[in-house]
């Protein structure tokens, strides 16, 4: 088996691709333990020291890692893991339900949707969806507000990468804004942990950056 290695717009996510289907269909992604214990290929590379989290595409494995960790240190053991359980024949997760349970229905339409709901999803699904999985990420609907917002989620190489706003507004924005008039824009949604981590993160970025102002000052 030769397992490829494609990078991605995020420096700290690797597209991983073994040659065969990974989900075949759909996506999903474990951010931690807790999550990937549905699937033991996911509570493997997430054990990797330095690994944040892991995404399945259709014929693909997405690998997020900390800044601090080097791709050098990391690529050897995730190559291993995926080749061993490639090569195995083993099921990717431990039911069909935690399969089913792991994967976005964000954009399946249902009853209740309305007209323009229901092609937001649509173009999601067919156009949007298909684009980003090229660059080892996708995308998650999460809503549709009063005044035209669509709010969107970020996954996989996608996740906290610099290029990700220029991708929402020029991409994704302005091809739901031409096919769909009452779209005015989109924009991104955190989860309550992601929020916390990343206000956390610019709270530090703050302190240092008054230490750095400090250190100047007082080396005059």
């Amino acid at each position: 088996m030769f397992i490829q290695t494609e990078t991605t717009p995020n420096e700290d996510s690797l597209k991983f691709i073994p040659g065969v289907p990974v989900m075949g269909e759909g996506t999903a992604e474990f951010l931690d333990t807790k999550s990937a214990f549905k699937s033991p290929l996911a509570l493997r590379l997430m054990g990797i020291e330095g690994v944040t989290g892991v995404f399945y595409g259709p014929d693909f494995v997405t690998v997020s890692k900390d800044s601090e960790t080097s791709w050098s240190v990391i690529k050897p053991e995730v190559y291993a893991m995926l080749m061993e359980h490639f090569s195995s024949g083993e099921p990717l997760f431990r039911s069909e339900e935690d399969r089913e349970s792991a994967g976005p229905q964000d954009t399946r339409i249902l009853d209740t949707d309305s007209e323009t709901v229901a092609m937001i999803k649509e173009l999601l699904e067919t156009r949007v969806r298909p684009a980003i999985m090229e660059d080892g990420g996708d995308i998650e609907y999460r809503g549709f507000t009063d005044d035209g917002i669509v709010q969107l989620k970020l996954k996989g190489s996608c996740r906290g990468c610099s290029s990700s706003t220029v991708t929402l507004k020029s991409g994704i924005e302005r091809m739901l804004m031409h096919y769909i008039p009452e779209v005015k824009g989109v924009e991104e949604v955190l989860d309550k942990e992601e929020e916390i981590a990343l206000n956390e993160f610019q709270k530090l970025e703050e302190r240092l950056a008054k230490q750095h102002g400090g250190e100047k000052k007082g080396s005059r």
